[in-house]
């Protein structure tokens, strides 16, 4: 019996989603995409059947190997542990060099990403959410790009694609939309224009979700 397509639960826009969309996409899995809009009607994460998926209420979650993982990070380690192919995204023979995967990884995830999250920029409220997104991400980017200049090769971490470039991506994405001044950030810029160029990542760019609406589908 064939094993079941893996389901990735996604809002287009979402950048944990999109982690996970550019690790499906490094690795060749095939799945089927379902949208959870996390505007429509409320938010279509707190419905009563997608609470049962993920209780937590937060994209992504994925469905596959008989399991339902959440939490983007936690997902991606997953496909790099069971999918035994490269690229690797976590490095597999230096204990350091895939700390220091984590550790970028995390300044993005942990530090930057989550104070711009739709629940925080709603209790900030309408009038002061761009002036605090803006704010924090400079903030962030500052050490970001100061770490990434004694890391970066081509990329995050060296010359090979890594979980850390995954999390620089969707951030940067964030940063053009809160009208962050991008020159003031090189390394960032560089890093993220490299990893733009490839299949992986042009096809898990918001513009080419199916949820996607078509005024942001010119949108980088």
């Amino acid at each position: 019996m064939a094993a079941r397509k893996p389901v990735l639960y996604s809002y287009f826009r979402s950048s944990c989603s999109w982690r996970v969309r550019i690790a499906l996409a490094l690795k060749g899995i095939e799945y089927d995409y379902k949208a959870v809009h996390l505007l429509n009607d409320g938010g279509e994460q707190y419905a009563e059947d997608y609470k049962v998926v993920n209780p937590q209420c937060e994209v992504p979650s994925l469905e596959i190997d008989g399991h339902v993982l959440t939490q983007s990070m936690a997902i991606v380690e997953y496909l790099d542990e069971t999918r035994n192919t490269p690229p690797y995204l976590l490095p597999r023979n230096d204990p350091f060099k895939r700390a220091e995967v984590r550790r970028i990884s995390q300044c993005i995830s942990c530090g930057i990403q989550p104070i711009q999250n739709l629940r925080v920029l709603k209790y900030v409220g309408s009038d002061k959410k761009v002036e605090w997104g803006k704010y924090w991400i400079e903030y962030g980017f500052t050490s970001l790009e100061q770490s990434l200049s004694k890391t970066a090769g081509k990329y995050c971490i060296g010359d090979e694609v890594t979980m850390a470039d995954l999390c620089l991506v969707p951030q940067v994405y964030n940063a053009n939309r809160f009208g962050v001044n991008m020159a003031n950030f090189p390394i960032v810029s560089r890093i993220n224009a490299a990893l733009s160029n490839l299949e992986a990542f042009k096809l898990a760019h918001p513009s080419q979700q199916p949820d996607c609406p078509d005024e942001s589908r010119n949108v980088q």
